[in-house]
């Protein structure tokens, strides 16, 4: 439970329909396997103590006995496990039958739940479950780990209108161990593993399920073992089809928890109606893995959808903001580098979608001391391309006569002289706004405003942020793929350039028409950056818990001391520039992380960070 990290599993046992003994064996040896392998919460099949297929042999006593000596022995010979498993088998209760699910631990059985929502062919055999005071019944809290909260649901509940899963979520639930005992069918698969996901998005949960395997395929049925962990709407873990067997799932209780404190929704009352049970603090050895980037799917065809709908998403919030105030123009300031780049293909597509003329689009270059030979001809070339209007204003003599009127020294190369560079850029692009009609169009990504690398009253500033919530890992992404789908060999060349090009600002002189100024030299990376960005804003990881998961996903490129100085580096810089966030302009939130204060982050400009750098500096200590 390290950090809220807990390894929770889902198995198929080998089966034999009516042989409780021999199934008894299967299941504690799974059990056993799962153990070994660091599970500490296990699902297992519905009614696989007896088989699911034993059709009018549920009404045998024989069996039904069978089936609970078969429950003591499993619960007896694992009771040295410090685990808890949920497995199915049918059991008698005040004359009644019911399909049951059955959970256990360290030797003693805590909760016997009967179904509820049985099928038809069913209730041939099985009376339903009551509903208890409390909703559906009782959700199992860990008296050890307050955030572990389990429910159990059957797979026919999962279908109805009102799941069991959504009352035991309500209740506290935040776990959910489902018994299933489908049959496959085809097609069966993906909607099974679809219902799973979206279950667990829907709830802020960890949802593994469990259904029984190909020792049940008998008569008129097969089964295919298909095992599913899913965690807030992602697939952590599936088995493949007619494969029996475990899987496991690193679920990150912290993450579930902070997402529900978040949720928009707060229809989570607290756990209720709960039986505890005791868990051992134990240290769950990481094996989930976390992607270098998370904004940015692995797979080609995602990441090329996500690219093109991302685009899409920046140019139809665009389309609104110029319908609604009738400009003529838009207007940019366009250096050659990344950001730029895409906020021009952004006002593009905004002009096919409003079936304007690019040339609607007033792109301004403003060369000053630190600008490059390279993005200067990119620039233009890109405008070309494109379709926009390409303009130069110099500003060089513009800032020298006023770093004179304020009495600074041209050669202090301080933040003055800088800002002043960014600001006269701004300025300019104003005016020209004003005298054309148009609108501004920011060109700041999202990375820039959480380190706060942006100029106040400069580039800090426009009167629509396109690129607000943009990632500048996404932005390369998203370059990179109109570079290789726009089918203009000149044009792809162009934007490999400015891909290739180092990130700048572009405010100190270059040496030899080279840039001399690169942004993660002073920062830190940028995969660094949104790698931290994701973890501590969309999962509210703690400093600690951040620092971990980047040491394992960045393993091999950077060494924890390197990590952990740009850690420092992201929380410093995060806590003391919000007051630039707290003014940002309007831009739409497309990439699912909002830094804008109109309800997206929602945080005082003077918020102190001294607590999320003393965890730093206890990390920092022990590495010593």
């Amino acid at each position: 439970m390290k950090d809220g990290f807990i390894k929770i599993g889902a198995v198929t046992p080998e089966i034999r329909p009516g042989d409780c003994t021999f199934n008894a064996g299967s299941i504690i040896s799974a059990v056993t396997d799962a153990y070994m392998r660091g599970v500490r919460v296990l699902a297992l099949p519905e009614l696989c103590v007896t088989g699911a297929t034993c059709g009018d042999l549920f009404l045998q006593s024989t069996l039904l006995d069978g089936a609970q000596s078969a429950l003591e022995r499993i619960v007896r010979e694992t009771a040295g496990f410090d685990m808890i498993c949920a497995v199915g088998l049918p059991m008698r209760e005040n004359g009644v039958l019911q399909n049951c699910a059955a959970v256990f631990t360290k030797g003693e059985v805590i909760g016997v739940f009967p179904k509820i929502g049985l099928t038809v062919s069913e209730r041939r055999f099985f009376r339903a479950g009551d509903r208890s005071c409390e909703g559906v019944r009782p959700v199992l809290r860990c008296a050890d780990h307050p955030d572990l909260c389990i429910g159990v649901e059957f797979g026919s509940e999962l279908m109805s209108p009102e799941t069991v899963s959504g009352q035991l979520s309500v209740n506290g639930a935040n776990v959910i161990l489902c018994l299933s005992g489908y049959a496959e069918r085809l097609g069966e698969a993906d909607k099974r593993r679809l219902r799973v996901v979206s279950q667990s998005e829907a709830l802020c949960c960890a949802y593994a399920l469990s259904i029984p395997g190909s020792g049940e395929s008998t008569t008129d049925n097969v089964f295919s073992g298909h095992c599913l962990i899913a965690e807030n709407g992602e697939l952590l873990a599936e088995s493949e089809l007619f494969d029996d067997g475990l899987i496991t799932a690193d679920i990150d209780l912290g993450g579930i928890m902070y997402r529900r404190r978040s949720s928009e929704c707060g229809c989570w009352t607290g756990c209720v109606g709960n039986t505890e049970f005791r868990l051992a603090m134990l240290d769950t050895g990481l094996t989930r893995e976390f992607p270098r980037l998370p904004f940015v799917p692995d797979d080609e065809d995602e990441r090329g959808k996500r690219c093109r709908l991302t685009l899409r998403m920046q140019a139809a919030g665009l389309v609104k903001r110029v319908r609604h105030t009738g400009v003529k123009k838009l207007v940019l300031g366009i250096s050659g580098g990344l950001d730029s780049t895409l906020a021009l293909l952004v006002c593009a597509e905004a002009m096919l979608m409003m079936r304007r003329s690019r040339s609607d689009i007033s792109a301004v270059t403003m060369p000053c001391f630190g600008t490059s030979g390279r993005t200067r001809r990119n620039a233009q070339k890109l405008c070309e391309l494109i379709g926009a209007q390409f303009r130069e204003v110099d500003i060089t003599e513009s800032v020298k006569r006023h770093l004179a009127d304020i009495g600074h020294d041209p050669e202090l190369r301080n933040t003055a002289y800088e800002n002043a560079q960014a600001r006269e850029r701004t300025q300019v692009l104003m005016d020209i706004a004003n005298d054309e009609n148009g609108l501004v169009i920011g060109t700041g990504d999202l990375s820039e405003l959480a380190l706060g690398w942006a100029t106040f009253a400069g580039d800090h500033i426009s009167m629509y942020g396109v690129n607000a919530s943009v990632p500048k890992t996404l932005i390369r992404a998203v370059v990179e793929n109109y570079a290789d789908t726009c089918g203009d060999d000149e044009l792809c060349a162009v934007l490999h350039d400015i891909l290739d090009t180092p990130v700048s600002p572009e405010l100190l002189p270059a040496e030899n028409g080279e840039i001399t100024q690169k942004t993660e030299d002073k920062v830190g990376p940028y995969e660094l950056h949104d790698f931290f960005l994701y973890y501590a804003i969309h999962s509210g990881y703690s400093p600690r818990k951040l620092f971990r998961v980047a040491v394992r996903a960045f393993d091999g490129m950077y060494n924890e001391e390197e990590i952990l100085k740009w850690l420092r580096v992201f929380f410093r810089r995060f806590f003391s520039q919000q007051f630039k966030r707290s003014c940002m302009p309007d831009g739409a939130g497309v990439s699912g992380i909002s830094l804008s204060p109109r309800g997206a982050l929602t945080m005082p400009s003077d918020a102190s960070a001294e607590l999320w750098l003393a965890e730093l500096d206890g990390i920092e200590a022990e590495n010593e």
